[in-house]
């Protein structure tokens, strides 16, 4: 029996920045904002290196829409050569 898999993608439709903040808290079906404080607390707490770590989250998590387009090739048999 398939299981669904929860997969952690930068949202599109929770939106402010990057979209980080957004795509984590759907990803624990929490509120955005609270997200969003924890990260602006971090930020000053940690002298703005949770910046850095937001730019790299940016960069490695996949955006929605490219997420679905992935998924939608695989069940219909295509591969990317």
């Amino acid at each position: 029996m398939a299981k669904d898999v929860k997969r952690l993608y930068r949202s599109n439709k929770e939106k402010i920045f990057g979209g980080v903040c957004g795509g984590i808290a759907e990803y624990f079906e929490i509120d955005p904002v609270i997200v969003r404080v924890i990260f602006v607390f971090l930020l000053i707490a940690s002298f703005g290196a949770a910046l850095i770590a937001y730019i790299i989250a940016w960069v490695i998590i996949p955006e929605e829409a490219s997420l679905g387009k992935n998924l939608q090739e695989e069940k219909q048999g295509k591969k990317k050569v």
